[in-house]
């Protein structure tokens, strides 16, 4: 780290957007490209008069699917929609939630995987300690700036992020930007 963090000036994790918007694009980019990810999210933002849970779900399935989503990314973000409206999750209370109630939350939403949700942890609500294990760039940054570029494992991974601790979505932060100079957001 001490080599990394130097090289990158004043860059940083940011924040961005409310929490509904961050996750229907998490959930929009999802196994495409980032530049198709902003083009179908472009069309999607359009239809409803504002992006919000409520105007969402008053949205018409082949609307959403004309600006380019998949059925499943449909009922994915109806699920979202529903789970926001209806006050299933409790964002009001999560700055006083620990990471792994958000993530149980959070995953109940169909369409948000624990990556997804680690991702809104750093991001989003900006936790300090998250280390996302299943992150194939992480795992990669590891292996690159601490074992010259042998691949490792899930353990030697959390092993190496010991230290790193309580500032673990920092470093990894640092580990995405050691293998791509454009800064990570979502």
């Amino acid at each position: 780290m001490k080599r990394l963090i130097p090289r990158f000036g004043t860059a940083c994790l940011e924040s961005r957007g409310d929490a509904f918007v961050t996750l229907a694009r998490s959930i929009v980019g999802q196994q495409i490209s980032v530049k198709a990810a902003q083009s179908v999210w472009n069309r999607f933002e359009a239809l409803p008069r504002r992006m919000a849970p409520g105007h969402v779900l008053k949205l018409k399935v082949d609307d959403m699917r004309a600006a380019g989503l998949s059925a499943r990314k449909v009922e994915y973000l109806v699920d979202l929609a529903l789970h926001f409206d209806s006050g299933a999750i409790h964002v009001e209370q999560w700055h006083g939630m620990d990471d792994e109630a958000i993530i149980a939350e959070l995953v109940a939403i169909r369409g948000i995987g624990r990556w997804t949700a680690e991702m809104f942890l750093m991001f989003h609500l900006m936790r300090p300690d998250v280390l996302p294990l299943d992150d194939v760039g992480l795992i990669k940054g590891i292996s690159v700036n601490y074992f010259s570029g042998e691949p490792v494992s899930r353990v030697e991974a959390r092993e190496v992020a010991e230290a790193w601790a309580p500032w673990r979505s920092v470093a990894t932060w640092y580990m995405w930007r050691s293998l791509e100079p454009i800064p990570v957001a979502y």
